[in-house]
């Protein structure tokens, strides 16, 4: 494909033969193990050739992170103009307007090509984990060329229907619920910092801690038991 729209094309024309059965965990790592199956670049010249990709792999979805505009401003990797955004989103919901970030790692376990036309090979595949009741399995059928695409594409539907749940379990535990007197900061952050004074309590690693701290705009609020666990490290 030489047009770089090209992948608009191939989203269109990809499509989920299975979905995963259950949502993202709100609470967990959700493991999603996926076959996205396309017909081979050569076969376009070849037609005579019925031939099927499988590429198999697993999408690790770690746990929901709530997050505000404040808190993104503060994170690492993304550009001025996304910066500004968030600067937007701040003036325009409050610095401390609760919302949900999700994060997915792809890890690709291999390839094959098998015979058969792409959907029948699909729906064999699906009718096969449906026998096995393998929930979190995911058929996709895509373009081949931009068979990742097909991917971001499921993560992207698989988030927004999975993210008023999360939202509603959140909210059930009132996590997303301002704390008086940390600067309205949602009682999830207090949770997560927390959770990270109790490592570091035990002798792990204070960075996360201190980069949570730090992110949420937070020090000033912890400053005297930070700097403690270092008092108690060194025996004063």
């Amino acid at each position: 494909m030489e047009n770089p729209k090209d992948w608009i094309k191939a989203v269109e024309q990809t499509w989920v033969v299975r979905f995963p059965k259950q949502h993202l965990a709100t609470f967990g790592i959700t493991n999603i193990d996926y076959y996205v199956v396309t017909e081979p670049i050569y076969q376009e010249v070849d037609a005579s050739k019925k031939e099927t990709v499988i590429r198999t792999g697993r999408v690790h979805a770690e746990r929901p992170t709530i997050v505000t505009p404040t808190y993104a401003m503060n994170l690492e990797g993304f550009s001025s103009e996304a910066s500004e955004y968030f600067r937007h989103l701040a003036r325009e919901f409050g610095p401390n307007s609760p919302g949900v970030m999700y994060q997915y790692k792809n890890e690709p376990k291999g390839m094959e090509i098998v015979s058969g036309v792409s959907n029948e090979v699909a729906h064999k595949i699906s009718k096969d984990l449906d026998q096995r009741n393998e929930n979190m399995g995911l058929v996709m059928v895509g373009v081949d060329e931009y068979w990742d695409v097909a991917l971001l594409k499921f993560i992207y539907e698989y988030t927004s229907y999975s993210i008023s749940h999360n939202v509603s379990e959140f909210q059930s535990r009132g996590l997303l619920d301002p704390q008086s007197g940390f600067d309205g900061v949602p009682k999830a952050a207090i949770v997560e910092i927390e959770r990270l004074f109790a490592n570091a309590e035990r002798g792990n690693s204070t960075d996360r801690l201190k980069q949570e701290l730090d992110r949420w705009g937070l020090f000033r609020h912890y400053e005297d038991r930070f700097l403690a666990l270092f008092r108690s490290k060194r025996g004063f």
